[in-house]
This record gives structure tokens, sequence and C-alpha cells, in this order.
């Protein structure tokens, strides 16, 4: 069986702003050709003319291969499954250009036609999973992007030349509103920036979201009389769609500065919802991202996710970091750092936080990798176990950042 030319293109050919370029890396039993071509059928017009009727919806309308390259053959595959045939196995890398108009400006129908249906099962492939995405400008601002930025958070906060500091005040869940409030109050006097909820905390019976807003609004203006700095307190407002207003009214209304949302199992649409009309920075948690992350040769690398997150309007974004914990290599973190920053359209760059419960001796290492001080830390049990209290574990991570703030750029 030979290829069907008509899913094929020179890149050079097309118009940048009205195509997506996804790549991505399967490994199949077929000719990876064919198997490229099918993937193109699958993520686009499938059938692509009505019998009888002589048409051809393929030029506009189809996707198409534009780079294709055999990385390894095998006679078994890298990842078995009980579906698998006899093989050999061919690992390829295909980049696909994707018709902007067959989903437009819609997370919803972006993200069926990257990862949807058409995507894994295709036939004959077997395993699939989405390295990188390029976004033309013009498609890149039809979305709101960060209202902040990186520069924006400084000038709102005061924060300069240095690392920004967050702070989960533990424990994550069971601590009533006074008792999380006074935690939050000695951390941001021993120099956090931050104190923020837990993805695990939002609404709680425990903790009622306004109740907590409230009590952490008020010690965070009296930690700012007496640090003389602007403190942030981090709000987390994840729930139904139909909640989001009212816990940002209620948010906003006690003392909060910045809101959370769990971005994947809250969904992209709602988040660029929340953008259109929330007025503080937008920080967005990287829950569900590891379980279509982490196995390998399936799903979608990190950095996409930390790409569409950005997109969708979040300021500050974080990511599974560097540690035994989170599991993540130096080259992952990398990646979502450059996605937070790199050229996309008007839109802002987003402020890198690799997540992982930060110690003061992680700090130097994350201002190597991201190239300068423009990234924030992200501190648990440093501060909120700390043996003699939150208000010296704070000390701690702000005397590392400003060590940090000081050296100079390796890059």
């Amino acid at each position: 069986m030979t290829a069907d030319p008509a899913w094929f293109a020179d890149r050079a050919r097309l118009e940048d702003g009205n195509w997506l370029f996804a790549t991505y890396v399967f490994e199949t039993e077929r000719e990876p050709r064919e198997a490229a071509a099918d993937l193109c059928r699958e993520q686009s017009t499938a059938q692509w003319a009505r019998p009888g009727v002589t048409e051809d919806f393929r030029p506009r309308h189809g996707a198409k291969v534009v780079a294709l390259r055999t990385l390894r053959s095998s006679p078994a595959p890298l990842h078995p499954s009980p579906f698998d045939g006899p093989g050999p196995f061919a690992t390829a890398e295909v980049v696909v250009a994707l018709p902007a108009g067959n989903f437009g400006a819609n997370f919803g129908m972006l993200l069926t036609t990257l990862l949807g249906e058409g995507t894994f099962f295709t036939p004959g492939i077997a395993t699939i999973r989405l390295t990188d995405l390029q976004v033309p400008d013009a498609y890149a601002n039809r979305f709101p992007g960060p209202q902040f930025g990186v520069e924006g958070l400084r000038a709102s906060f005061g924060v300069k030349a240095r690392p920004f500091l967050f702070g989960v005040v533990k424990p994550n869940v069971g601590l009533d509103p006074a008792s999380f409030a006074a935690l939050a109050e000695a951390a941001w006097r021993g120099g956090l920036d931050a104190c923020k909820d837990d993805e695990q905390l939002a609404d709680a019976v425990w903790s009622p979201l306004a109740e907590r807003a409230r009590l952490c609004g008020e010690a965070r203006r009296r930690a700012e009389a007496e640090t003389g700095e602007k403190k942030i307190y981090v709000s987390n407002i994840t729930d139904e769609i139909a909640r989001l207003r009212p816990h940002h009214d209620a948010a906003l209304a006690g003392g909060a500065n910045t809101l959370m949302l769990n971005a994947l199992p809250l969904g992209l649409p709602a988040a660029r919802y929340v953008r259109e009309w929330a007025r503080v920075p937008l920080l967005a948690h990287f829950d569900m991202v590891a379980s279509v992350s982490r196995a390998p040769g399936f799903g979608v690398e990190s950095a996409v996710l930390t790409l569409l997150q950005r997109m969708a309007g979040f300021d500050i974004i974080l990511f599974p970091g560097l540690g035994a914990r989170m599991r993540s290599t130096e080259a992952e973190v990398r990646a979502n750092i450059e996605a937070c920053r790199r050229p996309l359209g008007t839109l802002r760059a987003a402020l890198p936080v690799p997540g992982g419960s930060s110690v003061p001796g992680d700090l130097a290492g994350i201002r190597a990798l991201v190239g300068g001080p423009d990234f924030g830390a992200v501190a648990g049990r440093a501060v909120f176990g700390h043996a003699r209290g939150a208000a010296a574990g704070a000390a701690e991570l702000r005397a590392a950042a400003d060590a940090v703030a000081g050296q100079a750029c390796a890059f």
C-alpha cells in the first residue's frame, strides 16, 4: 500500500499563519509514511468526499505531513500491549500541519484535534506522544494570554531582581481559617512573597473560602505594615463552573490578590472564562499533568500543556520540577520554562514555577536553568514544617533568594 500524496505538503508552501505544527513520536507496525498519512486523515477530514459527488476537502481542511523520520526499527515494540501484532516495529517522528480553520480559537476543539480519538486510535499506531506544538502568532493572538506576565507581576508586587517566593500553607487539609491565616502571617513576616492554598483546598466545610480569605486578607495587611513589602495571598477558587464567579468575588472581597485554578481538572475553556473578567493575576496548578505526560511513549509532553495554559491566560504556571519526587528530567523542566517565555505573538511571558517542595538549596539550580531570576520557587514543608517555625523557614528561603539574585547569568 502506498501513502496517498494528498496528505503530504512542503512546509514552506503553507501559509504559516493558518497552520499549527504538532510534533508526534509514534510506534507502528506499518510503513511509517502510511501510518503518518492515516494520522493526518484521522485528525482532520477522515472521509474526505461523499460517494457520487466530485469533491475533495483535503486541500483546505486536510492535515498534512510536513516532516517525517524513522528513529528506530525493531522486531519488538518499545511499549508492548496485548493488541500488538507480530511486528517488526518502527518508531517515527512526524510533524503534522493542522489547519487552524478546522478548530478555531477554541480550546475544546483544539485539544480534540491534538489529543483526541483520531490521534490515539489511528489504525496501526500502537503508541503516540505529542512532543511539541508550534503556534503561529496570528493564532496565538486570538487567545488572551497572561494579563500581567512577569513584568506586570514585578510591578504590581514590588519583587525586583530576585525570584518570587511562594509557600503552600501546611497542613494542606484540615486547618481552620484562623490557624491557616496565622501560619501565613508568620511566613509573610519571615520573608515569603506569597502564601497559597493547597491544590486540595478550595471551599471546604472546615475552611470556607470566604472566611479563610477574610482572615488571610487581614493577616496579609498586618504583614505588609510590619515588613514594608507587598504580600500575596493566593486563593484557590477551583469548583464547578457556576461557582467560579461567586468564589472570585468572595476571595477578592476578603483580601486575596491572586487566584489559583487547578487548570486541567477545571478545564482550559473554564480557565479562559475566568481570565476574561478577573482583574488579578492567575496561577495554574499542575494537577493531572502527570497522568497524561509521565507514561513513556504515550500522551503529551508537559511543556505543551504549559504552553496551552499560558495561552489561556495564566500569569504564573506551576509545573513538575527537578528531584526524585517530581521525576522530571532537566530537559523537561527547561522545556517548561521555555514554554512560559518563548515568543508567542503578543502574549506576555508567564512566570515559571518548577514545583515539588522546594528547599533553599534548590534556588541556585533553578536559576541556572532559567538563566536569571525570573522564576518562582514554591515551598511547603521547608517553611511550614521548619523546626523553628514558619517565620524561620521563610527567612532561610528568602536568604537563598537574595543570594541567587546577585549571581551572574551562566548563559
